[in-house]
């Protein structure tokens, strides 16, 4: 029993099958789940050979993503991650057997990646709870109208100065 027990994958945390992961990346977080042994599954960028800390940021200007499973360590690299069921008490998870069969059923796949409506974050909650939800989503959005309607406002009040057009004739 203890000689099993020196080979064993500790992470921090604990996760268990089913488990959403926040990898904390300098300026946005990147999601995965937790697929049990070390592995998770998540969403990468087309392009192979990007370094973990990359791979979310080239994913932005991406418009297709890759459904990988890869080790927990790989993903992460040198960036901090937390167990972050956070949706739990809103949407119920739904059963650990059920969400490692849809996650087997899409590793490998090419999937359309949109930052606003089908990021990372919306790919593994909808693997645990049956629908995607994105509050980094959510919050990007809301930045996008405030300071469309900032810039709106101050257009109207005169605040940006009107572009002369030149008319050629």
């Amino acid at each position: 029993m203890a000689f099993n027990d020196c080979f064993t994958l500790n992470y921090p945390g604990n996760p268990q099958p089913g488990d959403l992961i926040e990898v904390l990346r300098p300026g946005y977080q990147h999601w995965a789940l937790y697929l049990g042994d070390g592995y998770v599954i998540n969403m990468a960028p087309v392009e192979d050979g990007i370094p973990a800390a990359f791979t979310s940021a080239k994913s932005v200007f991406s418009r297709k993503a890759l459904v990988k499973m890869q080790l927990l360590k790989d993903v992460v690299g040198k960036d901090a991650y937390r167990i972050n069921n956070k949706y739990d008490d809103s949407h119920p998870p739904l059963p650990v057997e059920e969400v490692l069969q849809r996650s087997e059923l899409v590793i490998g796949r090419e999937v359309a990646y949109d930052l606003l409506v089908n990021n990372c974050e919306h790919f593994v909650t909808l693997l645990r709870y049956g629908e995607g939800i994105s509050e980094q989503a959510n919050r990007a959005m809301s930045t996008i109208g405030f300071v469309t309607a900032a810039a709106g406002a101050l257009s109207f009040l005169g605040l940006f100065p009107k572009i002369q057009r030149t008319k050629y004739y």
